[in-house]
Formats: structure tokens, sequence, C-alpha cells
């Protein structure tokens, strides 16, 4: 487990570490419509690639998909860090994505086909604290590394990681052959795909998502309103980080033990998450800090359990397929909830933003809740 426990660090340590620090390469980021262009590629790759490669990790097996994408993100790393030139920052920039597309669904499938179902949570949630790990760690080490040796240095270190994890899979990660498979129309994969034990864990991820790109993205300009300089919001970040990345690997325990369903804990993984939203609309330090902490520890209870109910409800068979889509969901969200709070907030304030993604968020766990008192108050 540990190499795709790596592998899911790279994925999340190689997006977070460049798109932080592409911003002060005046040299190869000339404006912030280029910026904004080479933050695009990456994501815009993964949302039309990872589907693909899911199903193709079906197809041919997931540790072949797992290892060429994790030898092309080395490959494309190295583009960059061996000639210095801003048309090759977007041909890297591109390639990473479309490599991170191949790799990151392979993963979530193998960390499914290696575990037997009772350890789904406890797989799922160590998969996603490494993750947490990569992000956090992106921007600061990412921040260090392009201080010390510039951009060519942080590609350096991602093609040399990139490789390296390559090859411990290539040795650790034993093969699993594609499982036989009935022939699938579009129609019979759309079905699939609008079904609730698909649509609603996938619905929480992408939320989810888009609540962490919402505090990552927005929490510090919240702290700079308050008076906070930037090591002081950058720490407030690494909270939201670091609660969700202590909250994944205990979340998916409870699931295992039965302490805790995926329904119940993804119900009070939004209703934390909305809490965390409105939080932040509290004025001054408390206020970006009990956000943070909020947000990270609910979409860390969301991830694993999203993760493990997909895995659950989904033949072995199709789990390249199931993941590369969800995944696909949380690129989505990824994209959508930063765009939406800033749709708000440029109509209206930030805080608006805050409280029309808190509201949205808010509907399942409060929809439930008035079931559950309907149903206590019907006659039996």
């Amino acid at each position: 487990m540990w190499p795709l426990y790596a592998a899911g660090f790279t994925t999340a340590f190689g997006a977070h570490g460049i798109a932080a620090n592409l911003g002060g390469q005046g040299d190869a980021v000339t404006s912030l419509m280029v910026l904004g262009g080479l933050l695009a590629l990456y994501d815009g790759a993964e949302v039309l690639l990872k589907p693909v490669f899911g199903t193709l990790a079906d197809r041919v097996g997931a540790r072949p998909v797992l290892l060429g994408g994790l030898i092309a993100f080395a490959a494309a790393s190295a583009v960059y860090a061996l000639a210095d030139s801003p048309g090759l920052l977007w041909a890297a920039r591109l390639g990473q994505g479309a490599a991170a597309s191949a790799f990151s669904p392979s993963a979530s499938a193998l960390v499914a086909r290696l575990n037997p179902a009772a350890k789904h949570g406890r797989a799922f949630g160590s998969y996603g604290f490494y993750k947490s790990v990569g992000y956090t760690l992106g921007p600061l080490l990412g921040g260090v590394l392009v201080w010390a040796g510039g951009l060519r240095l942080l590609f350096t270190v991602l093609a040399v990681l990139g490789a390296a994890v390559a090859v411990w899979a290539a040795l650790a990660v034993p093969a699993v052959p594609p499982l036989p498979k009935a022939r699938q129309t579009v129609l019979d994969l759309a079905r699939r795909l609008v079904r609730p034990d698909f649509l609603r864990p996938t619905a929480a991820l992408a939320a989810a998502t888009a609540a962490l790109s919402v505090g990552v993205g927005f929490l510090p300009v919240s702290g700079r309103a308050a008076g906070l300089d930037p090591v002081a919001t950058g720490a407030a970040v690494s909270v939201l980080a670091a609660c969700a990345a202590v909250v994944q690997p205990r979340a998916g325990r409870a699931l295992d033990a039965g302490r805790l369903t995926a329904r119940g804990g993804i119900l009070a993984g939004l209703a934390l998450t909305a809490a965390g939203l409105g939080c932040a609309i509290l004025p001054g330090v408390p206020g970006v800090l009990s956000g943070a902490a909020l947000i990270g520890t609910g979409t860390g209870l969301i991830t694993p359990l999203g993760f493990a109910a997909l895995a659950a409800s989904t033949p072995a068979e199709r789990l390249g397929q199931t993941m590369g889509t969800a995944e696909l969901g949380r690129e989505l969200g990824d994209a959508g909830g930063p765009l939406l709070v800033a749709a708000v907030a440029t109509l209206t304030t930030l805080n608006h933003g805050y409280a029309t993604l808190a509201l949205l968020l808010a509907i399942p766990p409060a929809t439930a809740l008035i079931r559950r008192a309907a149903s206590s108050r019907a006659p039996h």
C-alpha cells in the first residue's frame, strides 16, 4: 500500500506545489491571464482524462496505468527542468495534468482492489491522509525549493519523485489482472452513473473539494482583511489541511469498526463543513481559525467515507471507471466552489459568498433531519 500512498502524495504535492509558486515567476508567467491559463491547463487535463484513464485501468489493469502515469509525470517534469523555456512550461504543465489523470484514479482503484471491503475505510483514510500531507507541504516546501533554485529546481524534485515512486510501485505493487466484464453500452454507463449509490457519494466528494478549495483560496483574503500577516494566514490554511489529514484515517477506522456509517458520516461532514463556512463570516482571527478547523474536519470526514461508499457499491471490474468519474466530480467541485463564491462576492461581499456555499452544503443534512423528525412523529 505504501507506494499507492506515495502516488497520492505525489499528485497532491505536484498540483499545489507548482500552483502556489507560479505567480512569482516573472520570466515565465508574464500576466494574470498566463497564470490562469497555466493553472487551468493542469485541471482541464484532469477533467477530460480521468474518466478515460479510469476506464483504461479496468481494461488493461490498474497497475500498468499507474506505472505509465508516474513515468509520464516524471518525464513531463523533466521537460521543464532540463530546458528552462516559457513554452516548455506549458507543455510540462499539460503533461503533468495528463499523467496525474492516469495514476490518480488507478491508485484509488488499487486501494480498493488490494484491500477487503471490511478495511476500505481504513485504506482510503490512509490514502487521503497522505494526499492531504501533499497538499499541505506543496505550497510550503515548493516555496522553499523555488527560493533556493527557482522553478526548475521544483520541477527537478518532482521528476525525481515521480521516477522514484514509479520504481517503488513496480517493485512492490502486485499485479492485479483486469476482471472479466460484460459488455457495457453508453446507456448502461449512464444508468449506473445516475444511480443514488454513485451520485450521492460523488456529489458529497465534489462538495467537500469545493469547500476545501474555497477555504484554501479565500480564507487568506479574510485573514488579510482582519489584519493578519502572510505567515499567519498561511498558518490558518495549514490548520485546515492538518485537520483534514488527521481526521481521514480516524474516520476510515470508525467506518470499518462499525462505529460510523458512510451515510451518517458524510451528512455529519457536510454539516461541519457548512458550519465552518459560516464561521468564516465571523470577524477577526476567531472566524478564520474556526472556519479552517471545521472545514478541514468536515472534508476529512467526507473524503474517505465517500470513496469507501463508491467502492462498496461498484463491481470490482468497474472500479477504475467509477474512481475516474468520481475524481471528475471532485475536479468540478474544485473549480466550481471558488467560482461560485467569487461570483457572489463580486456582486455582494465575500461573506455572502461563504454563506451561499454553506447553505448549499447544509441542504442534505438539514433534509435528513427533517425527514427523521417527520418519521418520528408519524403514527405507527
